[in-house]
C-alpha cells in the first residue's frame, strides 16, 4: 500500500510541475518576442537591459494554444520496455550541511517597500501565501482543495521565478533581491523535483545578480567561484553516478560506438579523434564491442587521440588509459593493438591538421564529439563553423555528434531562461522517478553536475557561457552548411534494450531524419547523430 501511495504522489507532482511551467510559457515567450523587436542582436554577449514593461493582453485561450503548439510533449511515441532491473545504488555520505553552507542565502537583502512593476507579477501572492499553512486531510482520500492548493503553489513558484528572471534581465537589482527573498523559502535541494530544479535556477539568478552588482569589479568572477566552489573529486563522482543512474550518457556512447564499429568494418587501422576526452567509459565499451563482432574481424590497430583542454585531470586519465590498454592486451589475444595519445591544447580550427593529429594514410578516421561541440557555438557562430570546416578538410570517414536536444542558446535572456527551466524540469523529473528524495547520490548529481550547467546558462554571457545547447534541427543546419550529410543510425533495438535496464518506462526513444532522440515522457533530452563528408558528385 505504501508503494502505491508513493507512486501516485510522484505522478501527481510531475503533473503539477509540468502544468505549472506550461501555464506561464506563453506569457514569458511574448515578453521575449517584444524584447526581440526592441533590441538588435548586435548587443549579444552583454548583460541585457530591457526598459519596457510588457503588456500581456492575449486571451487565456490564445495563450494555451500557443503553449500547446510550442511545447508538444506528445511528439514522440513511447516504446514498450518489457524488462526492469533494479539498479544497485551506492550511497555517499551526508552532503546536507555542505550544500547549505555553499549555497547560503542568509545575506540576501530584504526589500519590502518595492512595489511590483511588471505585469507578470499581477497574480503573485506573498511569500507567506506561497508557502501556505499545513492543512489536515483525510488519509484515505486527498481533497480537491488540497490538490488545488498544491497546483497553486507550483504555479506561484514558477510565476516568481519568471518574474525574477525578468527583473534580473532588466537589471532591476532591488526588485530582483525582493523576489529572491520570496523564492528561497519555497525551494529546497531536498524537496520534490520542482522545488529542487527551482532551487538550482534561483542559484543561477542569484549568481547573475551578483555579477550585475559587481560588473565593474575585476573580482566578480572570483566572487562567483566562491559562491559555488566544487572540488574536481565531487564533479567526477557526480559524473560517474550520472552514468550509473540515468541512460543519457550511455545512450550517446552506445549510438556513437555502433556507428564507429560499422564505419571501421574491413579496415586495418581505426583512428579516433576524441574531442574533450576526460573519461574512458566509451572506449572500454568500444573495444569490447569490436572484439565481440562475429561478422567481421576487428581492426588490427585502434588509435585514439584525445584532445584535452583541462589538464588538471590528466594524471587520472593517464592511469585509466593504461588500465584499459592492459585489459586489451590481456583479453584480445593479440587481435587488437591499442594506442593512445593525448594532445593538451584548446580545440580550435588550427588544431585539425594531419600533422598535429598524426593522421596516416589508409586509416579510417573518426571524429568523436560527445557533449563537446556545443562549447564552441558562439554568438557570431564563427568559431563552430571554422572548426567544422577544418574537420572536413581531414576527410574523416565519420563525425559523431551527441548533444543535448535543447534550445539554451537564444540571444535573449528571458527566453533562454524559460527554455532551460522547461528542459531541466524534465531531467529532474526523471531523477525523481529513479532515486528517493533523501538519496545523497541524487543530491550529488543535481548539485555537482546539473546545478553547474544551469548556473552557467543562467548567470553568464559572452565567452564565460559555454553551455550553449541547441536543438537537433539547428545542428543539422550547421553540419549541412559545413559540408556534411547525415548517416542514419540503426541501433534502435540495442538502445531500447539498454533503456530497459534503467527500470523506468518514462524514457522515450525515436528516430528522426537519421538521428536518434532520447526523451523523458516525450520531452527531448538528448540526440545522437553520425555524419560523413557530403560527396556532391555522387549525389
Amino acid at each position: 500500500m505504501h508503494e502505491m501511495n508513493s507512486d501516485w504522489v510522484l505522478s501527481f507532482q510531475s503533473h503539477n510541475q509540468d502544468f505549472a511551467i506550461r501555464q506561464f510559457c506563453a506569457a514569458a515567450r511574448m515578453i521575449d518576442q517584444e524584447q526581440q523587436q526592441q533590441h538588435s542582436q548586435n548587443s549579444i554577449g552583454e548583460l541585457y537591459t530591457y526598459t519596457s514593461t510588457p503588456d500581456h493582453s492575449a486571451s487565456s485561450q490564445e495563450e494555451q494554444e500557443f503553449v500547446d503548439s510550442f511545447f508538444n510533449i506528445d511528439s514522440y511515441d513511447k516504446d514498450p520496455l518489457d524488462q526492469q532491473v533494479n539498479l544497485d545504488v551506492e550511497e555517499f555520505g551526508d552532503f546536507t550541511s555542505m550544500i547549505l553552507n555553499e549555497y547560503s542565502y542568509k545575506n540576501l537583502s530584504v526589500l519590502t517597500d518595492e512595489e511590483p512593476r511588471y505585469t507578470v507579477l499581477e497574480a503573485c501572492s506573498s511569500s507567506d501565501d506561497l508557502i501556505g499553512a499545513e492543512k489536515p486531510f483525510d488519509a484515505e482520500t486527498i481533497s480537491h482543495d488540497h490538490v488545488e492548493a498544491e497546483v497553486n503553489q507550483g504555479l506561484q513558484l514558477v510565476h516568481l521565478l519568471l518574474a525574477c528572471a525578468e527583473a534580473v534581465g532588466c537589471r532591476d537589482t532591488r526588485l530582483s533581491d525582493s523576489l529572491l527573498t520570496q523564492i528561497w523559502p519555497a525551494v529546497t535541494p531536498f524537496g520534490d523535483s520542482l522545488q529542487r530544479v527551482s532551487y538550482c535556477f534561483a542559484l543561477g539568478l542569484q549568481s547573475r545578480l551578483t555579477l550585475l552588482q559587481h560588473r565593474n569589479n575585476a573580482g566578480a568572477t572570483l566572487i562567483q567561484d566562491q559562491l559555488a566552489a566544487l572540488s574536481r573529486v565531487e564533479k567526477r563522482e557526480a559524473y560517474h553516478w550520472l552514468n550509473q543512474i540515468t541512460p543519457y550518457m550511455a545512450f550517446g556512447f552506445m549510438a556513437a560506438n555502433d556507428a564507429i564499429c560499422k564505419a571501421s568494418s574491413g579496415k586495418e587501422c581505426l583512428h579516433i579523434i576524441d574531442l574533450g576526452m576526460l573519461r574512458i567509459f566509451q572506449w572500454q565499451s568500444l573495444i569490447r564491442t569490436l572484439t565481440a563482432q562475429p561478422d567481421s574481424p576487428p581492426p588490427r590497430l585502434v588509435r585514439i587521440t584525445g584532445i584535452l583542454e583541462d589538464t588538471h585531470d590528466f594524471m587520472e586519465l593517464e592511469l585509466g588509459l593504461k588500465s584499459l590498454m592492459d585489459e586489451v592486451a590481456a583479453t584480445s589475444s593479440g587481435n587488437i593493438r591499442l594506442e593512445f595519445q593525448v594532445i593538451k591544447e584548446p580545440v580550435s580550427a588550427s588544431l585539425f591538421t594531419r600533422e598535429k593529429l598524426d593522421v596516416r594514410e589508409g586509416e579510417a578516421l573518426i571524429v568523436n564529439s560527445v557533449m563537446q561541440l556545443h562549447k564552441y557555438v558562439k554568438e557570431s557562430r564563427g568559431s563552430l563553423k571554422t572548426i567544422l570546416q577544418a574537420i572536413k578538410k581531414l576527410g574523416p570517414a565519420l563525425v559523431i555528434v551527441v548533444e543535448q536536444d535543447a534550445n539554451h542558446n537564444g540571444p535573449f535572456f528571458l527566453g533562454r531562461f524559460l527554455e532551460s527551466l522547461h528542459y531541466y524540469s524534465a531531467v529532474f523529473d526523471s531523477l525523481e522517478a529513479s532515486l528517493p528524495r533523501d538519496s545523497t547520490t541524487r543530491i550529488k548529481i543535481e548539485k555537482c553536475h546539473y546545478a553547474e550547467e544551469i548556473r552557467n546558462i543562467v548567470a553568464y554571457e559572452g565567452s564565460n557561457r559555454i553551455e550553449r545547447h541547441e536543438r537537433a534541427d539547428q545542428w543539422r543546419r550547421q553540419l549541412g552548411r559545413a559540408g556534411f550529410q547525415v548517416v542514419g543510425l540503426k541501433c534502435m533495438s540495442q538502445v531500447r534494450m539498454m533503456l530497459s535496464v534503467y527500470g523506468s518506462d518514462g524514457y522515450t526513444l525515436a528516430s528522426e531524419k537519421g538521428c536518434l532522440l532520447l526523451g523523458w515522457k516525450g520531452r527531448p533530452i538528448m540526440f545522437a547523430s553520425a555524419w560523413e563528408v557530403h560527396n556532391v558528385a555522387s549525389s
